[in-house]
């Protein structure tokens, strides 16, 4: 029960920082990257729909981004959500493909999204807090039913806690060099 109790804390633990790894993917760095944008809703027909699903997004240089609509009627609604994106960027449409440039990324600009990064860091880590807290509960219930002894509860929790720096310093890691990436000129 202990190891059922272990291996679906680490199941979640591991999802959590998958989960804070694609958010640091959305963080736009100064180079053009099509995660930035691929998950932007837009509205299709009067129902939001992610922008992967619309067209087709490559990187024809190292700073642009090129969107070609699966249905061109969708083009100036994918160009709207772009432009009404936190992303800062200006797309251009030419009536059959969006061409999105990438502007040099001022100081104060890379400021903030090192800001955001730890922001998404810290959710990252309370994720995985919250998934600790969860499963010591399950331990002390099972402790409770004197289905283990308490000897035993001190072992997992040890075992937990040190799996629960483990992926903190692993969200950590990814913070470092997001933070160095986005500071990178």
């Amino acid at each position: 029960m202990i190891d059922e109790t272990m291996m679906e804390a680490e199941l979640k633990m591991a999802a959590a920082v998958d989960h804070t790894r694609s958010e640091f993917g959305k963080i736009r760095t100064g180079r053009a990257n099509p995660g930035l944008i691929t998950d932007l809703p837009v509205d299709y027909y009067g129902a939001p729909t992610p922008l992967q699903q619309l067209a087709g997004v490559s990187v024809p240089e190292a700073r642009m981004l090129l969107v070609s609509p699966y249905d061109q009627t969708a083009l100036k609604a994918i160009e709207r959500a772009i432009r009404k994106s936190d992303l800062g960027l200006n797309p251009s449409n030419d009536g059959k493909v969006i061409r999105v440039v990438f502007p040099d990324l001022t100081e104060e600009r890379r400021r903030e999204f090192v800001r955001l990064a730890r922001e998404r860091a810290e959710d990252g880590r309370v994720s995985i807090r919250n998934v600790r807290r969860s499963a010591k509960s399950e331990l002390a219930q099972l402790r409770d039913a004197s289905d283990i002894t308490e000897d035993d509860e001190r072992r997992a929790d040890k075992a937990l806690q040190d799996l629960t720096d483990s992926y903190v310093g692993q969200v950590d890691n990814l913070l470092s060099h997001k933070e160095k990436e986005l500071l990178e000129v």
